[in-house]
C-alpha cells in the first residue's frame, strides 16, 4: 500500500467530474487500499479518488473510532434523500476549515463493493452526510460550494497564502475531516 498526495482547494483538478469504473479489478482494489491508508494517515473519515488525482468514481469511508469499519463505494449513486440536517464539515482537500453545511439526513445509495458486487445501503446521520460529501467530490463539488461566497473566498485566500508561505509544524488538536 502507498500513501497518496491529496489535492487541496483551489486546485482545478478537484473540479473535474470523475469517470465511472468500467470493471473492478486489481488496480481498483489497490487504489481502494491506497486511499484507505491515505485517509487514515491524514486523518480523515472519507476520501474520494478525485482528491488523490484519480478521476474515477471511487470513495472510501470509515466513521469508526478504531478504523475497523472501512466502506468502499464504486460508482455510487444516491437513489433517495429525505430530511435535512446541518452538520459541521471539514475536508482533507480544504485543510483546517470546518463550516456548517445542510444536507439530507437520510439517504439510500447504490454502489459496487471492492469485489465489484452491487449493493444498496440506507443510512442516516454522519454516514449519510459523509457519503453525500464524497459523492459531491466525484461531481466536481466541494463542501465550500455549500457555504457563502464570502466564506469561500476567505478560505481560498488563506489556503493560497499558506501554499506560498511554508508554515511551521504546530501541535494542535486535530479533528477528522471528511
Amino acid at each position: 500500500m502507498a500513501q497518496l498526495d491529496i489535492l487541496t482547494f483551489p486546485d482545478a483538478r478537484l473540479r473535474r467530474t470523475a469517470e465511472p469504473v468500467e470493471q473492478v479489478d486489481d488496480s481498483i482494489r489497490q487504489l481502494i487500499d491506497d486511499m484507505l491508508e491515505t485517509m487514515y494517515a491524514a486523518p480523515g473519515i472519507g476520501l474520494a479518488a478525485i482528491q488523490v488525482n484519480v478521476p474515477k468514481r471511487v470513495i472510501v469511508i470509515d466513521i469508526s473510532e478504531d478504523h475497523s469499519e472501512p466502506l468502499c463505494l464504486v460508482n455510487p449513486e444516491i437513489l433517495m434523500r429525505t430530511g435535512e440536517e446541518e452538520m459541521d464539515e471539514g475536508c482533507l482537500s480544504v485543510p483546517g476549515f470546518f463550516e456548517t453545511v445542510k444536507r439530507a439526513d437520510r439517504i439510500r445509495v447504490r454502489a459496487l463493493n471492492r469485489d465489484g458486487e452491487p449493493f444498496e445501503l440506507e443510512t442516516d446521520g454522519l454516514l449519510a452526510v459523509c457519503i453525500q460529501h464524497e459523492i459531491d467530490h466525484l461531481d466536481g463539488r466541494l463542501f465550500v460550494d455549500h457555504i457563502s461566497s464570502l466564506k469561500r473566498q476567505r478560505i481560498r485566500k488563506k489556503l493560497e497564502k499558506e501554499r506560498r508561505t511554508p508554515q511551521p509544524a504546530t501541535a494542535t488538536a486535530q479533528r477528522s475531516a471528511i
